[in-house]
Parts: C-alpha cells; structure tokens; sequence
C-alpha cells in the first residue's frame, strides 16, 4: 500500500543542486552512498550514522532498511521506486523520533536530470500529517527540514563528485 495516495493532504518540501557529473555517474554513486557521508545533521536534526538490516544493494523497489541516526532514534526505509539513471523513491514510517508524533510517514524522491554539461538534482521530500498535525507540520517542520534537506543534497553532490574523482 503506497503511503500517500491521491486525496491525501501532505507537505512537500524540494531542494535542489548542480553537480558536473552526468546524470549516470550522480545517480550510480547517490542512490547507494554511506548516508553517515551525507547527513551530519542539521540544527535540531540528527545525523544519519548508518543504515541497518538492508534487504538488498539498494538498487530495486521492495528493499528496505533502518536509518541508524545519531540520537538513538530509528525508522523504517522502503525503496519504491528504482528508475536508473533517471530518478528513485522511498518512503520512511515508524519514526522512533518526533517526528513520530507528527507524520505518518515521507515519501522522498531524487531525480538527475541533464543540465548543460552536468546533472540537476532535485530532492523532493513530501510529509504526510497525522490528523490534527497538518499546521504544525506546515509551518514549523517544513521550513526547518527545508534548511536540513538544502545542506544534504549539497553534500551528496559534493561527495558523489569526490568519488567519482577517485575512480
């Protein structure tokens, strides 16, 4: 069952990014990056230190895994989208965090796409209120993670271009 279906009031937040690689290259070495590479934090937003109980290479929709994040908390990661080179989805429930008291879940999604020479990334993150938790989400959460989510898509993009340099 997909998280957030048509009908479905959410709160989508989308930040995006330019990077010299080709939309291959940012999509072969993003999808299944060291997310402890990426996601250091951010103000009141924990890091990611891993990802734990991976069903797979993270390359096909239906795995799942449990991001591992840097104040104790947890959630439940599912890939369901998988469209190489061109873009992938995932949603996250079961947040162990405040956001659990906030959102059923976030359907995440990334797509490359060709921009001049290089590839645009755009990180497109929707959340879907618990009933009641619609305003809250909107005006706190949304513009909060907006500044998280700029300062990990730069990041994915700066180390997917150090990685690729090294090949």
């Amino acid at each position: 069952m997909t998280l957030i279906n048509d009908g479905d009031v959410s709160v989508p937040v989308t930040v995006q990014t330019r990077t010299t690689l080709t939309p291959r290259e940012a999509f072969d070495i993003i999808v299944p990056i060291d997310l402890s590479l990426v996601f250091t934090g951010w103000g009141p937003f924990p890091g990611v230190r891993g990802a734990k109980n991976q069903t797979g290479a993270w390359d096909a929709a239906g795995q799942s895994r449990n991001p591992d994040l840097s104040d104790g908390s947890t959630a439940v990661e599912r890939l369901t989208e998988y469209t190489a080179p061109h873009s992938f989805a995932y949603e996250l429930t079961e947040f162990t965090n405040v956001l659990g008291r906030l959102v059923s879940g976030v359907r995440g999604e990334w797509t490359f796409s060709s921009d001049g020479d290089g590839t645009l990334i755009r990180w497109t993150y929707e959340f879907k209120p618990l009933p009641g938790r619609g305003p809250l989400v909107r005006l706190g959460l949304a513009p909060a993670w907006r500044r998280y989510m700029i300062d990990g898509v730069n990041k994915a993009a700066q180390v997917a271009e150090e990685i690729a340099h090294r090949r």
